[in-house]
């Protein structure tokens, strides 16, 4: 069992995605926004993060860029979850700092499969 924060300001969406983490049998917890991701990130490291790149507080995207400058995080695997859909966007993200981007919406399965394969249990 993994524990996994899943940040999402979209709640039907969050709420998808853990559960159906939460059906495989890993922990998830979701949080609303990228600030309070790096608060219970920082407090407790969890196994892997998923977060959206669109969020109030703090982007997604700026917070996988914040998490690989911290040494404890550095190799944190994360995942985007998001509504952006271009290539340039993926690139970007890719960049920041993340290691697979899913596009919404999305297949639950498929997002159980990637975070399993992320976590290197596929």
């Amino acid at each position: 069992m993994a524990r996994i924060i899943i940040a999402d300001d979209d709640e039907i969406v969050g709420e998808i995605a853990r559960d159906a983490l939460i059906a495989a049998g890993h922990g998830a917890g979701l949080v609303k926004d990228g600030a309070e991701a790096l608060r219970v990130i920082k407090a407790r490291r969890p196994d892997l993060v998923i977060l959206d790149c669109n969020m109030p507080e703090l982007s997604g995207v700026l917070l996988v860029q914040e998490l690989r400058k911290m040494p404890d995080f550095a190799d944190l695997p994360v995942m985007m979850l998001t509504g952006r859909r271009s290539e340039r966007d993926e690139e970007l993200a890719r960049f920041a700092g993340a290691n697979d981007y899913l596009k919404k919406p999305f297949d639950p399965d498929e997002l159980v499969f990637r975070v399993e394969e992320m976590l290197g249990k596929a």
